[in-house]
Order: structure tokens, then sequence, then C-alpha cells
């Protein structure tokens, strides 16, 4: 992962809106439809680009490489993204809401606890989702005091013992992110948390899951397992490969 939370710390509550001349002064504006299309197709090549460009080289890649991806002149992404923190935030809002959706198809749709498990882990980390993840979502109950042991500062959502989620607040940088955003980032990495931790717990109780295991180190599974890799076949094999890897670290043995 190579998440720089500086990019969190002031974004913007929501893209500029990019508006369209209505065309060479003519009153009936017939020339306004082909620019809408265009704006939405450059949108969509955006969007895609930041999310291959942000999933190769992190979120600290520029944005001048994300508009060389989609073709288009980094002015156009500007002007839909005002800043860079905006379009970070866009894609990692859309991550998290992807792998919620993701979590909550394979809790309803496998009635077995370790095949819905098994089964969000591996269409995420197909997805490439791993990459992209927000880092309040893997910085949830992580605790820093000093003095205590390694294994008390490991990176915990949900305990065994009927722990509760909690969102670690990030540090303030600069007091220009809106606490609107703020709120629905979390909202969204809350939500995330959740449905994975009723996977978690399912897993668990039915005795397949190791009994340490959290919803961070699921979270942290998704995250290894999908390197990157500039041939998409070698890439998909080697996540496939790593991913049976962890996946038989994470079940439970008989005693």
């Amino acid at each position: 992962m190579h998440v720089q939370d500086s990019h969190w710390s002031s974004a913007l509550a929501a893209g500029a809106t990019m508006s369209a001349p209505t065309g060479g002064g003519r009153p009936d504006g017939a020339r306004t439809t082909p620019l809408r299309v265009d704006a939405q197709r450059n949108l969509e090549h955006v969007l895609r680009a930041a999310r291959e460009v942000f999933g190769e080289l992190g979120y600290g890649a520029p944005m001048e490489d994300v508009a060389r991806r989609a073709r288009v002149g980094v002015g156009t992404v500007y002007r839909r993204f005002p800043s860079k923190d905006v379009l970070v935030r866009r894609i990692a809002e859309e991550e998290t809401s992807r792998l919620t959706d993701q979590a909550r198809a394979a809790l309803g749709q496998e009635d077995e606890p370790w095949s819905a498990l098994s089964r969000f882990l591996r269409t995420s980390v197909a997805s490439g989702a791993g990459r992209l993840l927000p880092p309040q979502v893997l910085r949830v109950g992580v605790v820093e005091e000093h003095g205590l042991p390694d294994q008390a500062r490991l990176p915990q959502q949900r305990t065994q013992a009927a722990g509760e989620l909690r969102l670690v607040p990030e540090a303030p940088v600069a007091p220009v992110a809106p606490v609107a955003v703020a709120a629905e980032d979390d909202a969204g990495a809350a939500q995330l948390l959740d449905v994975v931790g009723q996977l978690v717990d399912r897993a668990r109780a039915s005795g397949e899951l190791r009994p340490d295991v959290s919803v961070s180190d699921v979270l942290l599974v998704i995250a290894t397992a999908a390197p990157s890799l500039p041939d998409a076949a070698q890439q998909a094999a080697a996540s496939a490969r790593l991913l049976d890897i962890l996946l038989e670290g994470l079940r439970s043995r008989p005693a």
C-alpha cells in the first residue's frame, strides 16, 4: 500500500461541476448535448485512470499521471476535481462502497460462514480493492500508546469478546476539511467494518476461523494479496496464489 494520509487531511466536500458552453452563440443551444456527452465521457476516463494510477502507484501519484492515463489535459482533470484531495476522496469512497456491497453479497448469498468470508476475500482481491483501501479503514482501532506490548498495539477493530467498532480520529493537519465530509467518510468506513465484522464473527463462531483473527486482519489480507504487476495474467495468478496461502493462515487448526 502506498496510501498517503496527507491527501486526506485537506479534502474538499465535493468536486467542482463542469459546465459546457452553449456553443457558438446559437440561441437553440444545439451543440450543448455533444459537449455534455464529452464531459461525461471525460469524467469516466478520469475516474478509470485514477483507479488504475492510484492502484499501481498509490495515492501519492501526481494528477499529471492521471491525466496522461486518461488521455486528457491536466486542466480537464482539475476542472472536474479542483484538488487532488477531492479526486482521492472520490476514488476511496467508491472503493469503500464497492467493498461493502461485496461483503453484503457474500453475507447474504453464502450459507456457510467460511465460504462467505473466503468469497468476500477472493472477490475483493480479484477486483484489486486492496490497493485502494482508504487509510481510515486500515487504521481503525490501532492502539498507539507507548509502553504497551506489541500484541496490544496490533490493529483490532472487533475483538473476540464482543468488542466494538471504533474509528481512531486522524491528527488534524489543517482546519480546512469540513466536518460533514469527515463524518461521511467515517460513516462509509463504519458500514464496511460492520459488515466485514459480521463475516468474521460468523466464521469465528463456526470454529473455522482462528479465534484471534480480527476485522483488521481480514482487511490486511485484502491489502496484502493485491500486488501490482505489469502483466495482468501474472498479477491475477500471484494474487490467487498469495490469497490461498493467507486463507490457510486464517483457518483454525484442530487442537
